[in-house]
């Protein structure tokens, strides 16, 4: 039982004893419990988690037994190991019950008629409703179904619990006299009415928690402390880019022209954090804690690929992808391990997940507050808030690397990346070398791309036969380089073939041990089928398994990361000659038959789209594209065909179409008059695209490209409703 219960439940003092603890003695231990359990959890985000874990085992309150849940949990996600998953459900576990008993004891010894912004009890809720989104995502994770399904039921749970007390936030502060953002008065608000289970999440103004807060005065900021108001993300003087010095997130793209419609406003932070009412350390806990779980849910739900999206929505579940957005962006501005979780959150979003996306709103609309982009100064900010808070961990390194990335400066993340090597925390490490090998495949670095996706083996579990199928694509790449080396070495060549084989062999041999809701992840169902495929062509052809691969599997991979979308020209054009049949092996009868091959055709041109897309040809990327569309559907059916190529070729045609959309440039002679309905035609265009590919029946790789998809649609909807093109 925890050391808070045995605080309450005390015996009952005898006729004049004075030992007794009053009741600001109780509170005043109550909150001395919590920050202690919040400043030893924060360690964590300082990549110190056998310190965080140290601390907290000196108590047993439900907010030690959660940061405990965290410690495990934060061991098991970022590494995938099962062992530690299922420690971390026990703790999580008993973090629940804990948290239980304190908050039906807070309930009945509450004093009716306080006034308080949450119900009495709130923040064990709130430990209850965070143990079990942990346990759902490891839940989710596992490879059991039947677990995947208690997982969901869980989220329910937790969707319930956190809605009720934001709806009691909400109450509060309107009681208050505060009102909804005039931001949102345009149909802005999000309409989630199916978000939570119990519908209470439905955009109106009895639940909206966007609400319009005064700045804090600047004087009460201070310094930094675990629980106090953290103040504006952007209040100093100098921009936050130029305190990354090393980071330069100049943009590059263009804008579209002004539409005759005004575009929607949309707030970017869902709240400012108001230190006369958030001041008790314990609503703060509250307040930002829910904001960083809810957010965080909302954000991930909105992210689901739509197939699955379909599935959780009859079930009850919906993201609303702009409202979780910002209730991170405000939780992050509080000095605590909730807004530390929701900075992660947040740059791991738009550094990582968005990095895979295509159709997004540009630089300039973005500035202008559009949704949906990529908000370069605010996420730089963050960076330095993150940097400033724990010094000493990796992760904020690691991001500041993929901030490079995304910004075309892959050899200067690669820098700062190889600086970033070791880490206290064996997870970062792992992180951090995953990247490292997939910017050293964007920059044609065989020999480290090799090197270190092997390294990703020692490192964790994840799915080494991923790992060891990328290795091999790296040996295979120099197997080529020294096979049309106009200097042979035949040792050199034998060399990089043997071990070609020897990893691409290795790798279904791994495949199928790793299962997400019961099923094989699919990455190892596309190693798999693509070595049955090359055995089975070795076999017919007469050719060496090396022999009988076709297009570069290194850039399908760099496709599908989408990889060239953070290339400069120089490794565009090493991407071009990679994807040339000119680099194929086999013997010229067997290269013929290759190439006729329908599917091998179509990965082919769709990752040499992909390429002069970003070369800016988009012609030719359109005209490989129609080559690709004219194909027969049934051509891709089969147990080892290449069945992305073709709803990717569809998803392709819808980035060019938004390109045009946005380079004002490309349109050509257009009067002013006509320009809206140009606008709208390839708009529609883009979206008759995407809906083709949302509607795809199931392949392969459906939910790589359909996160692809998810983003393009919300980008699609955000552009229409600020043209007046759909209902408000």
């Amino acid at each position: 039982m925890s050391r808070i219960g045995a605080w309450f439940r005390g015996a009952a003092p005898q006729l004049g004893s004075s030992s007794a603890p009053s009741q600001a003695d109780l509170r005043a231990r109550r909150l001395a419990t919590l920050q202690a359990a919040i400043a030893n959890t924060s360690l964590i985000m300082n990549d110190d988690i056998d310190g965080a874990e140290k601390g907290l085992r000196e108590g047993d309150s439900p907010f030690h037994l959660l940061g405990l849940g965290i410690c495990t949990f934060m061991r098991s996600i970022l590494g995938f190991e099962k062992e530690i998953m299922l420690e971390a459900s026990n703790r999580l576990t008993a973090c629940e019950n804990s948290a239980w008993n304190e908050l039906k004891r807070a309930q009945r010894e509450a004093k009716p008629g306080e006034d308080r912004i949450y119900p009495p009890g709130s923040e064990y809720a709130l430990v209850i409703a965070d143990a079990q989104l942990m346990s759902a995502i490891i839940a989710v994770l596992h490879e059991s179904l039947t677990e995947a399904l208690k997982g969901f039921y869980k989220l329910r749970k937790a969707f319930i619990a956190l809605d009720e007390i934001m709806q009691a936030e909400t109450a509060y502060l309107k009681k208050k006299g505060l009102h909804s953002s005039s931001s949102l008065s345009n149909g802005q608000a999000a309409t989630s009415s199916s978000s939570t289970p119990s519908g209470r999440l439905n955009g109106t103004d009895d639940t909206d928690t966007d609400l319009e807060f005064e700045d804090a005065d600047e004087a009460h900021s201070g310094g930094h402390t675990p629980l106090n108001y953290a103040g504006h993300l952007a209040k100093d003087s100098i921009p936050p880019e130029k305190q990354l010095s090393q980071l330069s997130l100049n943009s590059k793209s263009t804008t579209r022209p002004e539409s005759k419609k005004t575009s929607i406003p949309v707030s970017s932070s869902s709240a400012i954090p108001d230190s006369d009412i958030f001041k008790d350390p314990v609503d703060i806990f509250i307040h930002s804690g829910v904001n960083m779980c809810f957010g965080s849910l909302l954000l991930l739900l909105s992210m689901v690929p739509p197939t699955f999206s379909r599935l959780l929505s009859i079930i009850g579940f919906k993201g609303d992808r702009e409202r979780g957005i910002n209730m991170l962006w405000q939780s992050s501005k509080f000095d605590n391990i909730n807004g530390a979780v929701a900075g992660l959150m947040l740059l791991s979003y738009y550094n990582g997940l968005l990095s895979f996306a295509d159709i997004l709103p540009s630089d300039q609309d973005v500035e202008k507050g559009a949704f949906g982009g990529y908000p370069k100064a605010r996420c730089s900010a963050l960076l330095v808030q993150m940097r400033s808070r724990y010094p000493d961990s990796g992760l904020w390194r690691f991001e500041e690397a993929r901030v490079l990335a995304n910004s075309r400066k892959l050899r200067d993340a690669l820098e700062i990346l190889k600086d970033n090597r070791e880490s206290k925390m064996r997870q970062v490490t792992a992180l951090n070398n995953f990247e490292m090998a997939l910017v050293s495949m964007f920059v044609h670095d065989y020999d480290d791309m090799r090197d270190n996706f092997l390294r990703c083996v020692e490192l964790n579990d994840w799915s080494p036969s991923l790992y060891y199928y990328i290795a091999g694509c790296a040996e295979l790449e120099n197997y080529r380089n020294a096979f049309h080396s106009t200097e042979k070495d035949e040792s050199l060549i034998h060399l990089h073939k043997k071990k070609a084989d020897e990893l691409l062999r290795k790798a279904p041999t791994l495949a199928g041990k790793k299962r997400f809701l019961a099923r094989p992840l699919p990455f190892e169902q596309f190693v798999a089928r693509k070595l049955q495929k090359w055995e089975e062509r070795s076999k017919a052809l007469g050719v060496d398994l090396v022999d009988a691969v076709g297009v570069s599997p290194a850039q399908e991979m760099t496709f599908l990361w989408n990889g060239t979308r953070k290339m400069q020209t120089a490794e565009l054009k090493l991407s071009e000659r990679a994807l040339s049949w000119d680099r194929l092996t086999a013997s010229g009868e067997a290269r013929k038959k290759i190439k006729e091959e329908i599917d091998e055709q179509a990965s082919r041109d769709v990752c040499r789209a992909a390429v002069e897309r970003e070369l800016g040809n988009l012609d030719s990327a359109r005209e490989l594209l129609d080559s690709v569309l004219a194909m027969d559907k049934m051509a891709f059916r089969g147990a080892t065909k290449d069945d992305y190529a073709l709803p990717a070729a569809h998803y392709e045609m819808a980035v060019l179409a938004w390109i045009e959309v946005q380079k004002p440039e490309l349109r050509g002679p257009i009067d002013e008059e006509d320009e809206e309905d140009w606008l709208y035609e390839k708009v529609e265009e883009c979206q008759s695209w995407l809906d083709k590919v949302a509607k795809w029946e199931a392949f392969v790789l459906d939910a790589r490209i359909g996160m692809r998809v998810q983003t393009g649609m919300d980008t699609i909807m955000w552009f229409k409703k600020g043209h007046g093109w759909t209902a408000a």
